[in-house]
């Protein structure tokens, strides 16, 4: 999700983003563990939008 749409969004819808792609994060470590994952560039493209998040929540608060 790009930063200009996370500014549009409330605080809460934000912190509800976060913890969806920490799921998200979660569930390609383990695929990655038991060697699954084939594009593991996406763990890091989730580690970004997780900071791209965090970044305009605290920037709300």
């Amino acid at each position: 999700m790009e930063t200009k749409e996370l500014k549009n969004k409330s605080a809460q819808d934000i912190s509800k983003h976060i913890a969806d792609l920490r799921q998200e994060q979660f569930n390609l470590r383990m695929q990655r563990g038991s060697g699954q994952l084939a594009q593991t560039h996406q763990i890091r493209n989730v580690r970004k939008d997780i900071a791209r998040a965090k970044t305009v929540l605290g920037q709300k608060k």
